[in-house]
C-alpha cells in the first residue's frame, strides 16, 4: 500500500491552485470545482474540492512536504510573499520544519528529515514490528 494523494477543502479554487503552484506542484486537474496537482517529485498529487465555506476543526490535519533545500525553499516563498506561522528550525524528533497555512488555513509544514523520517534512533525493532 502507498499514500498517494491528500484532499484539501478550497473556497477558491483558482487562488488555491496559485498558491500550491507557487509552493511548487503542477496541476495536472483543473475545474471550476476541483483541482488535482502533483509533487515536482515522486509521484504524490495533491487535490483541492471546492466547498462554500473552510472546514474548521479543533484537530486539523497537518499536510508534510519534504525538501532537500528547505532553508532556501523557505526564503524563496518568503520573497514570492509567503507567510510563515515559523520559520525554518530544528526540532527534537530530528526533523527540521517551517510550518504555514494554505489559502484556506489549512496546515502545511516544508521539512527536511533525510533519513530520519523513516529511520529515527527510536525506531521500532523490525522483530517487533
Amino acid at each position: 500500500m502507498r499514500l498517494n494523494q491528500v484532499t484539501l477543502a478550497s473556497t477558491d479554487i483558482e487562488r488555491s491552485v496559485r498558491f500550491y503552484r507557487c509552493l511548487g506542484l503542477l496541476p495536472i486537474v483543473l475545474t471550476d470545482h476541483y483541482a488535482r496537482l502533483v509533487c515536482p517529485e515522486g509521484q504524490a498529487t495533491l487535490s483541492l474540492d471546492r466547498v462554500e465555506v473552510a472546514p474548521i476543526s479543533a484537530h486539523a490535519t497537518v499536510v508534510y512536504f519534504e525538501c532537500d533545500d528547505l532553508d532556501l525553499k523557505v526564503a524563496a516563498l518568503k520573497a514570492a510573499g509567503v507567510v510563515f506561522a515559523s520559520d525554518a528550525r530544528d526540532e527534537p524528533w530530528l526533523w527540521r520544519e517551517a510550518r504555514l497555512a494554505d489559502p484556506d488555513g489549512n496546515p502545511l509544514c516544508l521539512y527536511f528529515a533525510g533519513r530520519n523520517r523513516l529511520d529515527p534512533p527510536w525506531r521500532v525493532p523490525a522483530e517487533l514490528a
